[in-house]
C-alpha cells in the first residue's frame, strides 16, 4: 500500500498556513496505531498522522500520557483515541489488537514505537534489566507485527508496519549492551517481515534514528553509570522528535526499507554497511560515561 504525502510531510515540523489543505488529507480514512504516544517520537508521530488525515490510536502503557496526545489532537478537530496497553505483555496486546479491531477496524498503518533503555557496562546489567528491555523492546514489536499484520493479511487490503529501532542496531556501544541487541533484532525482524509480506501488500520500514531529544534519558535505568550524563547529551543534541515523525510519514509514501535518521544516523548506518570494523573501535574507544558526547560545563 502506497501513501502519496508529498511536500505536505513538511507540515509535520510544525504548523504551516500554506497548503494547510493538502497536508491534512494524505492519510484521509487512515487508521493508524501508535505505540508509546504518550511522548516523543511517538506522540510526534501521532500528531504528524493526525494533521494529513489520519484517524489515531494513541497507545501507551501511561493511560494519562495517552489521553493527553489524544485530547491535544482532537482539539485540533482531528481523530484520535487513546488506549492503555502494556506492549510486553501477550495478553494486553491481543486484548488491545481484538479491542481496536472490533471498535475502529483494521489499522492501515501501525507503528510499533514504544521503547525502554538500560545504561551501563554489561556487567552491571541484572537479569531484570535484559528482562524488561527485550520485553519491551522486541517483544513489544514482536506482538505488535504479529497481531495487527495478521488483521492486514486477513483484510486482505494491504497496509504498513513501521518498527522504531535505532542507531543503536547497527552501531555497537559500551553502555548499551541490551538497548543495541533489542534494536538489531528489531531491524533483523523488520527485514524479514518486509520479505514475507511483500506479497500480501503489506510495506514494511524500519526507522534507526541517532540521538533524539526525548525522554527516553530520562526514563532509562542507569547501572555504574551518569544519569545526568545521559540527559545532557540529547539536550544538547538537539534533534526534536518531529523530525523523526517526517520520516516516518515520508518512509510510507516511498515505501523505505531501512531509514537510518539525522547525521550520525546515517553516518553510522553508511560505517556499518562499509567498515564494520571502525564502528567496533569506536565503540571500543567511547568513553564509558558518555563524557565525550555530554560536553563539559
Amino acid at each position: 500500500m502506497r501513501f502519496s504525502i508529498g511536500k505536505g510531510v513538511a507540515a509535520s515540523r510544525g504548523p504551516r498556513r500554506a497548503g494547510a489543505a493538502a497536508t491534512r488529507t494524505a492519510f484521509r480514512h487512515r487508521l493508524v496505531v501508535v505505540t508509546g504516544a504518550g511522548s516523543g517520537i511517538g506522540r510526534a508521530t501521532a500528531r504528524a498522522f493526525a494533521a494529513h488525515g489520519a484517524e489515531v490510536i494513541c497507545a501507551d502503557i501511561d493511560l494519562a500520557a495517552a489521553e493527553r496526545t489524544a485530547l491535544e489532537i482532537s482539539r485540533r478537530g482531528l481523530g484520535a483515541h487513546a488506549r492503555q496497553v502494556d506492549v510486553s505483555r501477550a495478553e494486553d496486546m491481543e486484548r488491545f489488537a481484538a479491542a481496536v479491531r472490533d471498535e475502529h477496524g483494521t489499522p492501515d498503518i501501525v507503528v510499533n514505537n514504544a521503547g525502554v533503555a538500560v545504561a551501563g557496562p554489561f556487567l552491571d546489567h541484572e537479569v531484570a534489566d535484559w528482562r524488561r528491555v527485550l520485553d519491551v523492546n522486541l517483544w513489544g514489536v514482536i506482538h505488535g507485527c504479529r497481531l495487527f499484520g495478521r488483521q492486514m493479511v486477513e483484510r486482505g487490503e494491504g497496509g504498513h508496519i513501521v518498527n522504531v529501532a535505532s542507531l543503536a542496531a547497527f552501531a555497537p556501544s559500551r553502555l548499551l549492551p541490551a538497548y543495541s541487541t533489542s534494536k538489531a533484532a528489531v531491524k533483523m525482524l523488520s527485514d524479514c517481515l518486509r520479505a514475507e509480506f511483500a506479497g500480501r501488500g503489506i510495506g514494511v520500514s524500519v526507522i534507526c534514528p541517532g540521538f533524539v531529544s526525548t525522554p527516553i534519558a530520562s526514563n532509562a535505568i542507569y547501572r555504574e553509570t551518569d544519569r545526568s550524563l545521559g540527559e545532557k547529551a540529547l539536550r544538547r543534541r538537539g534533534y526534536p522528535p518531529e523530525r523523526v515523525a517526517a520520516h516516518i510519514l515520508r518512509a510510507l509514501h516511498r515505501n523505505t526499507a531501512v531509514v537510518p535518521v539525522n547525521a550520525e544516523g546515517k553516518i553510522g548506518y553508511a560505517l556499518s554497511r562499509i567498515s564494520p570494523g571502525l564502528l567496533r573501535g569506536i565503540a571500543r574507544l567511547m568513553n564509558s560515561d558518555m563524557g565525550r558526547l555530554a560536553g563539559k560545563d
